[in-house]
């Protein structure tokens, strides 16, 4: 199919120029890059999710994507060997200065589609701060808050990471990458912990006396429940959901860059 959008990366300076002139929608997508999901998923995972989601939206609409931005503030998988992360406030800096930078080039409509979890505090306040400062707005969309519609999918007893939800999002996406006789049910020892509507900050590592930071392997979740036709139909929801929050929000960019 041929891509309505393009990546930034593949346009010479006159050509980005062009789509700036024209008010496009410029997604900014950040998924790391080196992270662990377990034994059965690379580190890349996060990568694949951001970069070929985008590329399936760029299919859709014309917009301008961005380079993934592929490291960001990670904290709860730095004890696992090739997770690689930065401080909140260097991420804070690193990412204003990519709006800032989109800005100072003339553009004005810019979303941020983040495939991380500890990122979101970040990024929020990083969009806010912005926004005071130039009066942008920037939209951002966080993976946990895309393709709910599709959840009823799934079954296992609780997810987080490397589990039935993003096993099966690879699945569908890069499954070669996969290895499927390493897929582990690996909850540790979360459902033993008290129901609540509280949020304690986790250190995933190997120590079953750790608590809720306790993983096996690296792990929240069931892995074994996943499936290419369960990925197939979430990711399909993402990138609905992406594009139908784009088409709604910047109708006039997409109009001028048709």
């Amino acid at each position: 199919m041929t891509k309505k959008g393009v990546w930034l990366e593949d346009l010479t300076w006159p050509e980005a120029k062009a789509w700036f002139d024209r008010d496009a929608v410029v997604i900014i997508p950040i998924g790391a890059a080196s992270k662990e999901h377990g034994h059965a998923l690379p580190l890349c995972t996060d990568y694949i999710l951001a970069r070929d989601i985008t590329d399936r939206v760029l299919q859709e609409i014309p917009v301008v994507a961005a380079p993934v931005v592929n490291i960001a503030y990670f904290p709860a998988f730095r004890r696992f060997p090739g997770s690689q992360h930065i401080s909140p406030a260097t991420f804070a800096a690193l990412l204003d200065e990519i709006l800032s930078g989109f800005y100072d080039h003339g553009v004005r409509n810019m979303l941020i589609y983040n495939t991380g979890v500890s990122t979101e505090g970040t990024v929020e306040n990083t969009v806010r701060e912005f926004y005071a400062r130039t009066s942008v707005r920037v939209g951002v969309a966080h993976i946990l808050s895309l393709g709910l519609s599709a959840h009823s999918l799934l079954k296992q007893k609780l997810g987080g990471h490397a589990c039935e939800l993003e096993t099966s999002m690879i699945l569908e996406l890069d499954e070669k990458r996969v290895y499927m006789d390493k897929l582990v049910t690996d909850y540790g020892n979360m459902l033993d912990q008290p129901k609540s509507a509280f949020y304690f900050p986790a250190i995933f590592g190997r120590d079953p006396n750790s608590g809720r930071d306790y993983t096996a392997t690296g792990v929240r979740g069931d892995a074994t429940l996943a499936s290419k036709e369960k990925g197939t139909a979430i990711v399909s929801a993402i990138v609905d959901d992406i594009v139908n929050g784009i088409k709604a929000h910047y109708p006039d960019a997409l109009a001028k860059s048709s």
